[in-house]
């Protein structure tokens, strides 16, 4: 069923019937989250415990009235926390699931009209006015709640032009962590003419090396006095919404004072964009290693714009298996490469490597 929106009736439309059960849902403004539609719950205060934290009150508007009591009742009695929670998934006809540290949460199966009640939330009743986010498979909620969404894949000349109908939804839990990069830095760190030295982070999924570029960012741009380290202007390449995690063009999450983000772009073609327009100190972006981006690098080493990025990996050798990594190693472009692990935790520090291969730390 097709639902769109009403703009002089100020409700969500069908062809053939209007949604009774959501009565009136303007679009957010930046700075105020969208009126819940108003059916079991009339206000947040009946909705949320007064021990909730601000994250779930951040994270609620944008769910299926039915969904939200179900989901508060059972982070109370189980006491969760952002920390214990890293994602919640909506599927239709199957169990909402809650992915806890612990194992999984399996409550009641989500309904078709659920899943669209929130699917119209979190795209302002506009999914039309997202259709690149929805052509990428993700949007990015106020707060920095990155959503994946899988369904049927709609193509047009070969390639994705949309997803519908969306059957699937994951809400990953925004959190950052703060300080995770005290102990990296002073590794990172070299003469007067080359302050910052140019790093790769390398880890496999779930490794915590997108956590740890975010705070290094959010360090070099704020400075670090303890270590006579000035603050840089930083270029940040966020291609996934995934470091700033930026709505609207505004980064949610802190990612420094001198830091220009630009969000959604091409990671080669951005951080060719940035060298040449804002004359950044330092370079970031998430996950390189195609030959596109080998240009980009190293027009920004001659530049004397030093580089932080991270890359996929579980060691030092993996940097020969795909060419733009080995191509960039073997031309010496990062002098340090760390390596992390996923165990016992995210941002397990594995080894620091400079850039002729020698072990460091």
């Amino acid at each position: 069923m097709r639902v769109t929106w009403d703009r002089q009736q100020k409700k969500l439309v069908s062809p053939t019937r209007p949604l009774q059960h959501i009565k009136e849902v303007p679009p957010p403004t930046p700075s105020q989250a969208p009126t819940q539609p108003q059916r079991e719950i009339q206000s947040k205060e009946q909705l949320i415990p007064a021990s909730a934290d601000l994250w779930l009150d951040k994270l609620l508007p944008y769910l299926a009235p039915a969904i939200r009591p179900l989901l508060v009742q059972t982070i109370k009695e189980k006491k969760l926390t952002p920390d214990s929670i890293s994602e919640i998934r909506l599927r239709v006809g199957r169990p909402l699931n809650i992915n806890c540290n612990n194992g999984d949460i399996l409550l009641r199966n989500v309904t078709a009209e659920e899943l669209l009640q929130t699917l119209h939330l979190m795209s302002e009743c506009s999914i039309y006015a997202f259709e690149e986010e929805f052509r990428q498979g993700y949007l990015t909620l106020p707060g920095g709640y990155r959503v994946g969404l899988a369904g049927r894949v709609v193509l047009e000349g070969g390639k994705v032009k949309t997803i519908h109908p969306v059957s699937s939804i994951n809400i990953r839990i925004a959190r950052q962590l703060k300080g995770i990069g005290d102990a990296f830095l002073p590794h990172l760190l070299g003469s007067e003419e080359s302050l910052f030295l140019s790093t790769l982070i390398l880890s496999p999924p779930g490794g915590g090396k997108t956590t740890l570029l975010r705070d290094l960012v959010r360090q070099l741009s704020l400075g670090r006095p303890d270590l006579a380290l000035p603050g840089m202007t930083v270029g940040l390449v966020d291609e996934r919404s995934e470091i700033a995690a930026s709505y609207r063009g505004i980064p949610q999450n802190d990612v420094g004072p001198r830091t220009d983000v630009l969000d959604g772009c091409p990671k080669s073609e951005g951080l060719l964009r940035l060298l040449r327009s804002l004359a950044p100190k330092v370079l970031a972006t998430d996950e390189i290693g195609r030959m596109d981006d080998v240009r980009a690098v190293e027009e920004a080493m001659h530049c004397g714009v030093s580089l932080l990025a991270t890359a996929h990996g579980h060691n030092y050798s993996d940097l020969d298996k795909r060419s733009g990594l080995r191509i960039m190693n073997q031309l010496g472009l990062f002098q340090r490469i760390i390596i992390l692990s996923p165990r016992p935790q995210p941002g397990t520090l594995v080894a620091i490597y400079n850039e002729i291969g020698e072990k460091i730390n």
